[in-house]
């Protein structure tokens, strides 16, 4: 019988937020990317419906939110940079995080393995938690979920 390794995978996307959940889903990729000698892409989605209809008008709302959370992403880059993934990059988009994910980065970028926490930054627990099943039934490649 031939010796039973688990797969390996070659390019790692994970979802951050600024939630407990997203770092250890974070922790956990950096970790698997090491190891796997994978390419990791953190990513991270601009959600549309946590702005009210005034803050979606203003443009400088949008666009100072949007340099927030890429100067956000650019951290946990490094923080993966400086652990010793060779290659990591960072993504930034806006829209509903678990279709964004499923329907646009996914099949952009092509990776094999998508981790992420469970629980949203704003506490609503539910809420994430129908992204991450969301994104676990609807994804077309291996979804690690880390609580």
């Amino acid at each position: 019988m031939s010796e039973m390794s688990p797969k390996e995978f070659k390019h790692i996307l994970v979802g951050v937020d600024d939630s407990d959940d997203a770092q250890l889903a974070f922790r956990y990729a950096i970790n698997r990317a090491k190891s796997d000698g994978a390419k990791l892409t953190i990513v991270s989605i601009l959600e549309q419906d946590n702005m009210n209809v005034y803050e979606a008008m203003s443009k400088d709302f949008v666009h100072g939110q949007r340099k927030d959370l890429e100067e956000h992403v650019q951290q946990y880059q490094k923080l993966a940079r400086d652990f010793g993934v060779a290659e990591v990059n960072a993504v930034v988009d806006e829209g509903d995080p678990g279709e964004t994910i499923v329907k646009t980065v996914i099949p952009a970028l092509k990776p094999d393995l998508l981790v992420i926490g469970s629980v949203a930054k704003h506490g609503v627990r539910k809420y994430f938690g129908s992204q991450a099943a969301y994104m676990a039934k609807h994804a077309p490649i291996s979804v690690l979920v880390i609580r």
